[in-house]
């Protein structure tokens, strides 16, 4: 899954298969913000529970 962009915000997903974790790094023009870190089990995660936690973010800031 590659980088998710909404409302100027970029939102980059990694993951580690061994550790079964990852994280979104959210940016604004380029700049980091934040890192919002998330759980999963299997080979990879689910891409719609990375857009769900991108939706949950933008919700949360009105974005």
């Amino acid at each position: 899954m590659g980088a998710i962009e909404r409302s100027g915000y970029r939102f980059e997903p990694e993951f580690s298969v061994i550790e079964q974790n990852g994280a979104i790094h959210v940016y604004q023009e380029g700049e980091f913000l934040e890192e919002i870190k998330f759980t999963f089990s299997g080979k990879y995660p689910l891409e719609n529970k990375i857009e769900e936690l991108v939706d949950e973010y933008c919700l949360k800031r009105g974005l």
